[in-house]
């Protein structure tokens, strides 16, 4: 397997979680005007493809308190597929989806295929994982890579009214030091075991950061 870039690239007007700031990349000068290119960069530290840490609804660490090998990840991915607007992902699919034991991985990367309504409103009606399902993860020291803007459902006119609210699967994972990838994209052509790199950018205090997620096959540290 070639590299395979798994992130959504940053671009103005870009999907952002409901009440973010909207992203802007626009060019400040030009080689024609100045000599030059430079542009810049307006955009939430949860824009795009990115990494969350503990520190984004916890006291725990921030990313910049991470060595960098802690974004270099053995991965396995399950496939969920087919899944409904915000259905609900529990212990037993993944368990059932994943054909590599999550005691070998570092994270586990759930397939909705939810990527291919990026840029459309349905992209914010996506499943969602259980709470028992991120404890069943955090048990077994897994990080999480979704290929959703929210591994928790996410505020729409579509939700309902006995839906769970807030941020359990959050909680749960970032509250026992683990990492959550967000908004990742193409995972249907993964392998089951790939190696993931998602380095974040290095800021005091970061609480999430955008990232270039590349796969590689295999994993190169074992």
């Amino acid at each position: 397997m070639q590299p395979l870039d798994l992130s959504h690239p940053l671009a103005t007007g870009m999907p952002v979680y409901p009440g973010t700031e909207p992203v802007a990349v626009e060019p400040r000068a030009t080689r024609e005007s100045d000599g030059y290119r430079t542009t810049r960069l307006d955009l939430d530290s949860h824009a795009g493809t990115h990494v969350d840490a503990p520190a984004h609804l916890t006291d725990g660490p921030s990313l910049d308190e991470f060595s960098p090998e802690r974004f270099r990840f053995s991965a396995a991915r399950v496939d969920l597929r087919p899944l409904d607007p915000r259905e609900s992902v529990g212990v037993d699919a993944l368990r059932g989806g994943l054909a590599v034991d999550p005691a070998a991985v570092d994270l586990v990367v759930a397939v909705t295929g939810w990527d291919r309504h990026w840029g459309d409103e349905r992209y914010f009606d996506h499943p969602y994982l259980t709470a028992e399902a991120a404890t069943w993860l955090a048990e077994r020291e897994c990080d999480l890579g979704v290929d959703t803007i929210n591994p928790d459902l996410t505020p729409t006119e579509n939700a309902d009214a006995d839906e769970p609210e807030g941020f359990p699967v959050h909680e749960t994972l970032l509250g026992a030091d683990r990492l959550i990838v967000e908004n990742l994209r193409r995972l249907d052509r993964l392998p089951d075991r790939f190696e993931l790199h998602a380095y974040p950018l290095r800021f005091e205090g970061a609480d999430a950061s955008p990232v270039r997620a590349v796969a590689y096959a295999g994993d190169e540290r074992r």
